[in-house]
């Protein structure tokens, strides 16, 4: 899907950013709580996605941390190389972390995660977290 208007860049939605917002709507579902999910929709069709459009650099330069141990650093020449002549940044929302590359006058919206999502596979390497975070949730608003 790629969204446009006017002069501004080009943001294109990959399927794993759209794998994240159905993985996101099924937790949100699940919780009886969809009302966020709306608000993550608005959130990301009224400011983020014209924020980026507008001004792509806005988000922190990913590959400016600095890296913290030797896998660490591989993985970020790793990173570099597939790169190439592109930019990752990180786009920081009120409960999410975006991640997009943008390469030329086009963004791509690679991924979409919760700040409290340590990994992709967040239940099943932590799941003696579970009754942790469900209280977590309810102590934010949600249901169960």
């Amino acid at each position: 899907m790629e969204i446009r208007s006017g002069n501004k860049l080009a943001v294109k939605i990959t399927a794993n950013f759209e794998r994240n917002l159905d993985e996101i709507e099924r937790v949100l579902t699940d919780a009886e709580t969809t009302q966020f999910f709306n608000a993550l929709l608005d959130e990301l069709s009224n400011a983020v996605i014209p924020n980026i459009e507008r001004f792509p650099k806005m988000g922190c330069n990913f590959m400016d941390r600095p890296a913290r141990s030797i896998e660490g650093s591989n993985g970020l020449d790793t990173l570099r190389k597939k790169l190439g002549e592109g930019e990752l940044r990180e786009y920081v929302m009120s409960d999410f972390l975006l991640l997009y590359a943008q390469y030329g006058q086009a963004v791509y919206l690679l991924s979409i995660k919760h700040h409290r999502q340590l990994s992709f596979d967040f239940a099943h390497l932590w799941v003696s977290g579970q009754a942790h975070l469900d209280n977590e949730f309810e102590d934010r608003g949600g249901r169960k």
